[in-house]
């Protein structure tokens, strides 16, 4: 696949070692990777560039993700947002789900090879 065809991910985690080793590992795996590391920083890149795809996080500073989730159900966001996140409780994911998230995981039940899968269905793309 080529750098112009390559499907973008904009992955929004405030642990800055965790952004780094999804951004490596979306890269291997054929995407276009970029980290921000609070709900603000997702939107002004939201603003400023195309993405296929969103990979977000909930507990993070200055915005969280539910309000990152809400901002984007009022611009009416098309783009699929996967929340991974460390919230387990069904309350959580069902918040996060009626402000449009697609798909909703646990990060700590969710090896990072997974978490690709996920994006992949979201995209329809078979890995």
């Amino acid at each position: 696949m080529s750098e112009e065809q390559k499907q973008r991910i904009l992955i929004v985690e405030d642990e800055k070692p965790m952004a780094r080793a999804l951004e490596l590992k979306f890269s291997d795996s054929g995407f276009e990777a970029k980290a921000v590391h609070d709900g603000q920083q997702a939107l002004d890149a939201l603003d400023s560039e195309a993405f296929d795809v969103i990979l977000l996080d909930l507990i993070m500073p200055v915005m969280d993700g539910f309000a990152v989730l809400e901002q984007l159900q009022q611009k009416g966001n098309t783009v699929p947002v996967l929340v991974s996140t460390n919230l387990s409780q069904p309350e959580d994911a069902e918040r996060a789900k009626a402000l449009g998230a697609s798909d909703y995981f646990v990060k700590s039940d969710t090896p990072i090879a997974e978490v690709v899968r996920h994006v992949e269905q979201a995209l329809g793309r078979h890995s």
